[in-house]
């Protein structure tokens, strides 16, 4: 079986939107709630049950419990960032280990050129062209989070696994004044 369908035929965009109660206090959203930046100082904020208090993580507002969605994140010239998906019901308090065991189904880029994929242990992911931006679509009944270079309209990975439960964006950026942001 070959890759996902291409990107113009998979599913129309979701409106996506960036949760403040989520936000780690190290991390700055934009008024719209469509981007994320790692601020200068950390902000002075309550640590309700909701908010990552220890890892610099942001979620989606809105859940999904069914159906497919599609989105995308314009990451530009970061050096760094985990972009996906994760049961609503990950542990949001202390450290927290970005593997698919505990949640989350991602792809990451570390030191500007070295991507993976959020098994445990992390799988190193070859991408021969830097993604500006990454589209991730969600067919939750058929249990896939697959992730695209908009760039070069190329696959770059593709999670099977079986969901239960509501499952929400997850997005992070790193130390770096460049933000993320949801594009469409």
């Amino acid at each position: 079986m070959g890759p996902p369908a291409p990107l113009l035929i998979i599913s129309p965009p979701v409106d996506v939107t960036l949760d403040p109660d989520t936000a780690n206090p190290n991390l700055v959203l934009s008024e719209d709630r469509k981007r994320v930046r790692h601020g200068d100082t950390r902000q002075d904020l309550p640590n309700n049950p909701e908010r990552f208090d220890y890892c610099v993580f942001v979620l989606g507002a809105e859940g999904f419990a069914g159906g497919r969605r599609y989105w995308e994140v314009e990451v530009g010239d970061k050096t760094g960032w985990n972009l996906g998906v994760c049961r609503e019901s990950v542990s949001r308090k202390g450290k927290v280990t970005l593997t698919t065991k505990q949640g989350y189904w991602a792809v990451t880029l570390r030191n500007g050129d070295k991507y993976s994929i959020s098994t445990s242990p992390w799988t190193p992911l070859p991408v021969s062209v830097r993604p500006g931006r990454v589209g991730i679509f969600l067919d939750y009944e058929a249990g896939e989070v697959s992730f695209y270079n908009v760039t070069d309209r190329s696959h770059l990975f593709t999670f099977t696994d079986t969901f239960s439960g509501t499952l929400r964006p997850a997005h992070t950026p790193t130390s770096c004044t460049i933000p993320l942001k949801i594009s469409r």
